[in-house]
């Protein structure tokens, strides 16, 4: 099992940048592809980034491409997510989630492929 700690997040004007991280507990992080998740009030909670425990297979939401960097340090047991360019629309609750990468999922994009979720951390945009 995993558990996992957002924080980073806060109010900061468009434009601006923030600098999430994810920590996660345990000494198996490394075996755990990794998730950005967000949700604003009254959506459904949406993809942002996803990571494998390599370091590749990255893909961004095309709302936040060249805009946002995933990345991990898998000695800190710690996920990232650069945030650039933030737009209002970029507001919303981050979530971080892991999946174990034992290479059987088939869609890292998808809300149901994560079993491990932080409690998440606010980033609100002012414009």
């Amino acid at each position: 099992q995993v558990q996992l700690v957002e924080s980073g997040g806060g109010l900061v004007q468009a434009g601006g940048s923030l600098r999430l991280s994810c920590a996660a507990s345990g000494r198996t992080f490394s075996s755990y592809a990794m998730g950005w998740f967000r949700q604003a009030p009254g959506k459904e909670r949406e993809f942002v980034a996803t990571i494998r425990w390599s370091g590749g297979g990255i893909y961004y939401a095309d709302s936040v491409k060249g805009r946002f960097t995933i990345s991990r340090d898998n000695a800190k047991n710690t996920l990232y997510l650069q945030m650039n360019s933030l737009e209002p629309e970029d507001t919303a609750v981050y979530y971080c989630a892991a999946v174990r990468d034992d290479g059987s999922r088939t869609n890292y994009r998808a809300v149901y492929t994560y079993n491990y979720w932080g409690q998440g951390t606010q980033v609100t945009v002012s414009s």
